[in-house]
């Protein structure tokens, strides 16, 4: 985009030059993807803020084919869902060595869109909203603003602040504490909630999240900080108290339909793409772009959980090498292959599987066949593809208005009530109240089970005589809950991890989190390689960040751990 917008300016230069010499003087210091105070309201400002927020989580809504899951380098601007759903198993990762699969390089936008973009523009728009009153448009802003402090603590670790955003008065910023940054974190969400509770402030023409309902947003607030104190519930002795205190307030999220989502409206695929990312990317004409995970496809097709119909799309029942299907090359080279030792002797799946999955291993870098049109790919939920009727047909957008699925309106889930009652169910089972625990886990997968299901209607074109009945849901979760019952020990964390894991597919950031902060689950597929390196618990420094800051070392690798992450740096039970 920076490119195509410089090569724009400078047509636009040399245009006006040729029609007249008195022509205005084009500013190219001012980078034409960002807002200045010239150009935009706090309106406009804020509906900026928002959308960036969403796609610093979820990524942008079209993607190069060569991105990390098909050659092993990360696209620019994936988010960080999905640098934390690969490193957890929600998809592929496609490098056999934890210490090359995410170069410094792959972050730059991530970065450059929490600070240049989201954190700018919040300074932009408080410096004409306070002098307007419209004390509702910083709550939102303080909100989005401790959010993504707290994401880039948990991926960077130490990361500026206190002298960030403030050029040019400071144009290389220290590094301040995941600890300062999270404290800082919390302060501004008690003062959103005090924003939000100002009945008598204009509120914004466009709240993308709860149209100006301000008693779901200062629930929404509570929701981050309970989220804030089960991450720091292992260096912080009070974590536990300060949680129970808003859950026993019942002001946070209880119900999904006050749920913190991010709405992707879908079907229009021109500037601006307002469909699902994953849908943009995969519900092309040559076919999905991306893998799925062979290891998660396992685990829900196993337990017969009925999610996975809406989870996966299947435009094949053929799969070399699977159900009597003669392997086959150039198309799935590992049907041909020897499973690793180490898979063997863990009893982990390989290369593919059956009834017509065709995903990817962890660390699987093979190039990239022509299996466009037959890999699996994304279901209805929640990036608003296809339900998966049984009917094996390719994605390709033609002219069957079927193969369009749901048009790409899905959601970029971030503070639901289902993930609250998975923080209680940790909660309790750290605290050694495991009947507390299996309580939470049934709510938390009866709440996420029907928040899935009620996405099937997106997609106008399903049979829903092949959606999973509510005998088959009651079912899964009975079996699930008494599973964990009937468990003790590392046993029932294995249990509670693999369910957190499923249910908080689409949202590679908790999942990330939570694997580095219990270890759980021990089940995970290893990298095809039985050597990979340290598992990543923090990602490098972005280059552009190191290069040009004085004031940022690079890490000496990715086994730095951030501060709220105090178990063993060797030993603990991390899957390579």
């Amino acid at each position: 985009m920076k490119n195509i917008s410089t090569y724009i300016a400078s047509a636009l230069l040399v245009g006006s030059l040729m029609v007249s010499c008195e022509s205005t003087e084009l500013d190219l210091t001012q980078d034409p993807n960002f807002l200045t105070p010239e150009q935009a309201s706090p309106d406009f400002f804020l509906n900026s803020i928002q959308e960036d927020f969403a796609r610093q989580i979820d990524g942008e809504a079209t993607g190069d084919p060569n991105d990390n899951f098909t050659t092993g380098g990360n696209v620019t601007g994936d988010g960080f869902s999905i640098l934390g759903s690969e490193l957890t198993r929600l998809m592929p990762y496609n490098s056999r060595d934890y210490r090359s699969g995410y170069q410094d390089i792959d972050t730059d936008d991530e970065w450059d869109n929490a600070y240049r973009g989201i954190l700018f523009d919040i300074r932009l728009m408080n410096a004409s909203a306070e002098e307007a009153g419209l004390t509702r448009h910083i709550g939102i802003g303080q909100f989005i603003e401790a959010y993504t402090l707290v994401t880039l603590v948990d991926f960077f670790g130490d990361v500026p602040y206190s002298e960030a955003v403030q050029a040019p008065e400071i144009l290389n910023p220290t590094l301040d504490s995941g600890e300062s940054v999270y404290a800082a974190a919390l302060s501004l969400l008690d003062q959103a909630i005090v924003n939000f509770t100002n009945t008598t402030a204009a509120v914004p023409p466009l709240d993308y999240f709860y149209n100006n309902d301000y008693s779901k947003w200062v629930n929404a607030a509570n929701t981050l900080k309970l989220k804030i104190y089960v991450q720091t519930r292992l260096v912080d002795p009070s974590a536990a108290a300060s949680f129970n205190a808003i859950i026993n307030s019942g002001n946070y999220i209880t119900d999904t339909a006050d749920d913190f989502d991010w709405f992707w409206p879908g079907t229009s695929a021109s500037l601006p793409d307002t469909r699902h990312p994953n849908y943009g990317i995969n519900y092309a004409s040559a076919g999905a772009s991306h893998y799925a995970s062979n290891w998660l496809i396992n685990l829900m097709d196993n337990s017969d959980d009925p999610r996975l119909r809406y989870y996966f799309y299947r435009q094949t029942l053929d799969v070399p090498g699977q159900d009597g299907v003669a392997p086959n090359e150039e198309l799935l080279t590992c049907s041909l292959q020897t499973p690793p030792t180490h898979y063997v002797t863990g009893g982990f799946t390989f290369c593919a599987l059956p009834n017509g999955y065709w995903g990817r291993d962890h660390g699987d870098d093979e190039g990239i066949p022509p299996d466009g049109l037959l890999r699996t790919t994304f279901g209805v939920y929640p990036a608003g593809g296809r339900f998966d009727d049984d009917t094996f047909d390719a994605i390709a957008q033609g002219n069957d208005p079927l193969s369009f699925g749901a048009g790409g309106t899905g959601i970029t889930p971030i503070l639901d009530a289902f993930m609250v009652d998975f923080w209680r169910a940790e909660m309790a089972l750290a605290a050694g109240q495991p009947g507390d625990a299996a309580t939470h886990l049934e709510n938390a997968l009866t709440k996420q089970i029907a928040k899935a299901q009620s996405f099937v209607s997106n997609d106008t074109g399903a049979d829903l005589s092949f959606e999973p009945t509510s005998t088959d849901v009651t079912d899964f979760i009975n079996a699930t809950v008494a599973a964990f019952n009937g468990a003790t020990g590392d046993d029932q964390w294995d249990i509670l991890a693999e369910q957190f894991l499923v249910s908080h597919y689409g949202n590679g950031i908790e999942t990330y989190n939570f694997y580095r902060r219990t270890g759980y689950p021990s089940t995970l597929q290893p990298n095809r390689e039985p050597d990979p390196g340290a598992f990543m618990r923090s990602m490098y420094y972005p280059n552009q960040a190191v290069n040009s800051n004085p004031n940022i070392t690079q890490k000496s690798d990715q086994s730095v751990q951030v501060f709220w992450d105090t178990n063993p740096a060797t030993g603990f039970p991390f899957s390579n």
